[in-house]
């Protein structure tokens, strides 16, 4: 009778670009389970290997539901690759005793240089002026249209953790004026804060949303809050989608409404609001803000830190503790 213990395994779902890029590294280090990779569906994937599933890492568009937890007896630690955890039920996680780990600081500045490049492409047109060039319009179409000064705009951040801090230094040694709103006022900054997200908007010119989603997130950017922007107001969004009323801002978008926007994320993801499309005061990007070769290569070592360290029974890196 064979009574060798079953190897600890780890369920990825995603899976994680990090995971493609390193996946001969990760498999030499860990057993993990790659679902994506047979015909069998995921729910009796799951079933199949319940007994031996100590941990999952997953993508931030794969969901770590209830029902996933409920069917693994023997989980005790979810590893996200990303910052948000807002695709992990932390409720079901805490409830069980299950430990909760993200991407930490990893793509915080990268992230940073994304919702820089982001607002300099809209307000400067950038991309739009490429598409004139390539489709050879220029100058037979007539002048280009002015664009905006970066320097001296007021740019209100939505959300001062690291990445929100990033953006602020980033854009100050630009020029801009910095103000922010945050779930709590922080006590070492020295930038105008506002408590309400209507009174940030209305003494901003340019709203960039770096903040989690969460049920008090979740929306909070709205027509009405778009409206208090006015005309010349530019959006960046670099978060997540679901912090805007996506639909509501596709309409401030194509009545004119608010001036502009920057959107690494979606509502909808994969989905794209195809209304934006044509729209040259709109610059898209699928999501890729923190997707650099250098901050792939250093998620891969915190990702085996964590790793080894659970499986070690040694503290974490980046433990979620607010669940």
């Amino acid at each position: 009778m064979n009574t060798t213990p079953l190897a600890p395994a780890i369920l990825v779902l995603g899976p994680p670009l990090v995971f493609k890029a390193y996946e001969t590294e990760f498999s030499k280090k860990f057993n993990f389970l790659k679902p994506w990779k047979t015909s069998i569906p995921l729910r009796q994937f799951i079933s199949t290997h319940s007994a031996t599933v100590k941990a999952i890492f997953c993508s931030a568009v794969s969901p770590v539901t209830a029902e996933i937890i409920r069917s693994l007896p023997e989980l005790r630690f979810v590893l996200a690759s990303s910052t948000g955890v807002n695709h992990i039920d932390l409720r079901e996680c805490k409830r069980r005793g299950i430990v909760v780990a993200n991407a930490g600081s990893t793509f915080s500045e990268d992230v940073a240089d994304m919702a820089v490049g982001l607002l300099i492409d809209v307000v400067k047109r950038i991309s739009a002026g490429n598409r004139l060039v390539k489709a050879r319009v220029w100058p037979r179409e007539g002048g280009y249209p002015l664009t905006h000064k970066l320097g001296g705009k007021r740019v209100g951040i939505v959300g001062l953790g690291t990445i929100g801090h990033h953006i602020a230094t980033r854009l100050k040694a630009m020029g801009c004026i910095i103000s922010y709103t945050s779930t709590t006022m922080k006590p070492h900054v020295t930038y105008p804060f506002y408590p309400r997200m209507h009174q940030l908007a209305a003494n901003s010119d340019i709203l960039i949303i770096s903040c989690a989603l969460t049920e008090q997130t979740h929306h909070m950017i709205d027509r009405e809050v778009m409206l208090v922007l006015g005309k010349e107001g530019v959006i960046v969004n670099i978060a997540r989608g679901a912090i805007i009323k996506e639909k509501e801002l596709v309409e401030c978008l194509v009545k004119g409404e608010i001036g502009g926007a920057g959107l690494d994320v979606f509502e909808h993801e994969p989905n794209f609001p195809e209304e934006l499309f044509e729209l040259d005061n709109v610059v898209l990007t699928p999501h890729h803000g923190a997707v650099t070769e250098e901050a792939c290569r250093d998620l891969y070592d915190h990702i085996c830190k964590n790793l080894d360290a659970f499986l070690s029974n040694k503290p974490l890196e980046c433990e979620v503790i607010d669940m």
